[in-house]
């Protein structure tokens, strides 16, 4: 890993990297977690999905792609950003829709070069001119999905040529020297193609950095539940991952388990919150709820500080589950908006309906099937760093949690039973 990155990458980005995500990131951890202790809080870690407006249409999206476009604008991005900085936040993810497509993209890179940006895009606007200078900037990796073989990836998002597009992203970005890294979000029709191997050897080959496998999930106005995974099959991905970390010289990302393979939720342990492109402030970037907005004319610290829907959401769903609250429990999430009078976030304001339609899974909460870390420095790094902040400890209670597997068989017994 180590020889990868002194011979394969531009050494002012590694340093870069290296300074504001390494050293820099730990002081903001550092910072967030005596915030804590002080009964203080602010994400050291914000997502800012800037546009809603995308050239594709994937399956299982969540974002009004088709609706009118609406972004973050250039003043209102670096005035959050500011703030955040304000706090010793150094690290930022920028989503979409498709953040290229965002007219002042490169402008909020431009004004930040004392922070680090990783964009979460589809690699189709990465073409040399805009990986020239990105790589003059040197504070941005793109993230960039690629979600099965040709022809699976060109059906999951929606139209012919997706997959070659993406590819041409990914190589313009590698020619230029940028730390670039490849997701996947896993569902039924991918799996076998990515989750092997021979998929990360191709991207260690290709020179990509780092990789991240997360969890497909059936949410938004066509949520496609058929292409979720199994518990066992998550389980086989998480298996993967930990076997990956020390077995090939490339870092693979999990936001979703601990050191010792416990699940967690970043949003949940207060890790991580979300903007959304209207500057609603949610708890995660799929959950399109909402009480405050970046336009409220109080500062982002009192918000996150005051606000009783955002706390709320962490005890209530800590409470009740360590994983994935819009696929184990959508009820606490009706709950909550009824409770706070939290809105829809969404142009198609439909999301009450859609969690009500949602029929529970398991997500990375595994009970009794916890996968630890085998490489020592991500056990290290995620004791940390990227630890549940006692949140699970304080609130978790096991005899609120309900098995949405041990429910679904459940319902299926008594289904198959005769009928007197």
């Amino acid at each position: 890993m180590a020889r990868r990155f002194l011979m394969e990458t531009d050494k002012r980005l590694l340093a870069k990297a290296a300074w504001t995500l390494g050293v820099r990131g730990l002081w903001s951890v550092h910072k967030h977690k005596r915030r804590l202790k002080r009964g203080e809080f602010f994400p050291p870690f914000i997502y800012l999905s800037v546009i809603n407006s995308c050239n594709l249409r994937c399956q299982g999206c969540w974002v009004d792609v088709g609706a009118k476009q609406h972004r973050i604008e250039l003043d209102a991005a670096n005035k959050v950003i500011a703030e955040s900085k304000a706090m010793g936040n150094c690290f930022f993810g920028i989503l979409g829709g498709e953040p290229f497509m965002h007219k002042d993209l490169m402008k909020i890179f431009e004004a930040n070069r004392d922070v680090y940006f990783q964009v979460f895009t589809n690699g189709h606007f990465i073409t040399d001119e805009v990986a020239k200078e990105l790589r003059r900037l040197g504070n941005v990796t793109p993230l960039i999905s690629v979600e099965g073989s040709e022809i699976v990836s060109d059906t999951r998002r929606g139209r012919g040529g997706v997959y070659s597009d993406t590819m041409n992203g990914i190589e313009a970005a590698l020619r230029n020297k940028l730390l670039v890294g490849v997701c996947t979000s896993v569902c039924k029709t991918n799996i076998d193609d990515l989750v092997r191997d021979q998929w990360v050897d191709r991207l260690i080959e290709m020179g990509v950095m780092y990789c991240w496998f997360h969890i497909y999930r059936p949410v938004g106005p066509e949520p496609n539940p058929q292409l979720a995974l199994s518990s066992e099959e998550q389980r086989r991905v998480r298996q993967f991952v930990v076997d990956t970390r020390v077995n090939k010289p490339i870092i693979v990302v999990d936001a979703y388990h601990d050191d010792a393979g416990n699940a967690l939720c970043p949003a949940v342990t207060g890790f991580t919150h979300h903007i959304g492109p209207w500057g609603d402030i949610e708890p995660c970037p799929v959950i399109q709820l909402a009480k405050e907005s970046i336009h409220d004319q109080q500062s982002l610290a009192d918000t996150f500080n005051q606000s009783e829907f955002l706390r709320d959401f962490r005890q209530v769903t800590a409470e009740h589950t360590r994983g994935c609250v819009i696929m184990e429990r959508p009820d606490l999430l009706v709950d909550l908006v009824e409770k706070h009078g939290a809105r829809d976030t969404t142009a198609r304001a439909k999301v009450i309906e859609e969690l009500k339609a949602i029929s529970p899974r398991r997500s990375q909460y595994q009970p009794g099937d916890e996968i630890p870390e085998r490489s020592f420095v991500y056990r290290w790094a995620k004791k940390y760093a990227f630890s549940d902040f006692q949140t699970y400890s304080k609130h978790f209670d096991t005899a609120k949690y309900r098995d949405p597997d041990a429910a679904r068989d459940e319902a299926k017994s008594e289904s198959d039973l005769p009928i007197l």
